[in-house]
């Protein structure tokens, strides 16, 4: 008989820490019903213009005091524009099921931009968009109170989050983001001969900073003016959508969390790679963390 085939050698891959660690533990299990937010989930795919990764990981924050993740990221593609939808969102934590509001205003935000881009091609109406999101969280809490309808403020505690949501379109001079955001959930494009994260919103920590508190309004509320980035994107260039458990030890990208990332994405790595570079430790950052990125495709996908 054949002798049986030598096991493969492989090494389990070590959490990678930044700075001074946090501390270790065995993650807790969430509540009994939360078993519909895991821990880490992650994807990854190309286009014949784009390449795309995204990967959200439960902080430990979370899987110390059994919470679920909630941040969410999803993304999918037009395939008569070959354009990439997208949207990330954070639950606010102190909504009742933010976790579920943040799941349900990105699924949302991608059905109505897969809709309007299939009946009117050129634009995207982002108020539109944000209101479709807006109205599923209020179909949600409509549901969760057996059919009275809800105050604004109801909808709020029970389902609030931070939305990112937008779209990549490939092009003949190369691909064009258009994004928007409500609350704090922040986007950079990351340039990579300079290794450098210049900010598409005004954020937290920066010296440009318009933001004087912590203080955020969430989704379901939509402000009548969006914020909103347009920028076409360039070789060596990646659109980077994140939530504030990136954001806040990234700051400036200038420390050693910006140059980590900006090694490691210097070309799409696996999806599975990316949740692992996520989460990282670093002592005081215990936030759930999601990253999504997209970059321009140097040539056709192989067969």
């Amino acid at each position: 008989m054949p002798a049986p085939p030598s096991a493969v050698r492989t090494v389990p891959w070590q959490q990678v820490t930044v700075g001074t660690p946090g501390p270790e533990f065995e993650a807790r299990p969430p509540g009994q019903y939360a078993y519909d937010f895991p821990d880490t989930e992650c994807d990854g795919w190309s286009t014949p213009a784009l390449r795309l990764r995204f990967a959200s990981v439960r902080g430990a924050k979370h899987r110390y005091y059994r919470q679920p993740r909630q941040d969410t990221a999803r993304a999918a593609v037009h395939e008569a524009t070959g354009s990439i939808v997208f949207a990330v969102a954070d639950g606010v934590s102190s909504a009742a099921n933010s976790e579920l509001g943040a799941v349900e205003a990105c699924k949302a935000a991608l059905e109505r931009m897969l809709h309007l881009l299939s009946s009117s091609g050129e634009t995207l109406d982002f108020q539109d968009v944000t209101r479709y999101a807006a109205e599923r969280l209020r179909q949600l809490a409509l549901w969760r109170l057996e059919g009275r309808e809800p105050e604004p403020g109801e909808v709020a505690g029970l389902y609030a989050t931070t939305l990112v949501t937008g779209v990549v379109r490939p092009g003949p001079e190369g691909p064009t983001a258009e994004l928007v955001r409500i609350a704090d959930s922040m986007a950079w494009v990351l340039e990579q001969p300079l290794k450098q994260f210049r900010p598409l919103f005004s954020s937290k920590t920066g010296s440009d900073s318009l933001l004087v508190s912590n203080e955020v309004t969430p989704l379901p509320h939509v402000p009548d003016v969006l914020e909103a980035a347009r920028v076409r994107l360039e070789p060596g260039q990646v659109l980077l959508v994140g939530t504030d458990g990136f954001a806040d030890p990234l700051g400036d990208g200038d420390g050693l969390v910006g140059a980590l990332f900006a090694h490691h994405l210097n070309a799409p790595t696996s999806p599975a790679w990316l949740a692992h570079l996520l989460d990282f430790s670093r002592e005081t950052f215990d936030d759930d963390r999601t990253l999504l990125a997209i970059w321009p495709h140097p040539g056709d996908v192989p067969a």
